[in-house]
């Protein structure tokens, strides 16, 4: 019971990652355009971390790490489209 709590508690925060990322590139179109290639480095340093968390069997650094990715992601696409 408390594993599929953590599951879907995971779940919600991943999916709440969505309307952050696309609420900060709102709101910080000029650092995004100067850090570009950071973002791509964090998405890419995030993908890595889940996979190692999904390897050492860690639920709080895996998600975590999508999170990251996922709102850094979101951030960079809403970039794209404002353009």
């Amino acid at each position: 019971m408390t594993e599929t709590f953590n599951l879907i508690t995971g779940m919600l925060a991943l999916i709440l990652g969505i309307p952050i990322g696309d609420f900060l590139a709102k709101h910080t179109k000029e650092e995004l355009k100067a850090g570009k290639k950071w973002f791509k480095l964090i998405i890419v340093f995030s993908f890595a971390g889940s996979i190692i968390s999904l390897i050492f069997r860690n639920d709080a650094l895996l998600f975590s790490f999508l999170f990251m990715a996922i709102v850094t992601s979101r951030s960079l696409k809403e970039n794209k489209r404002s353009k």
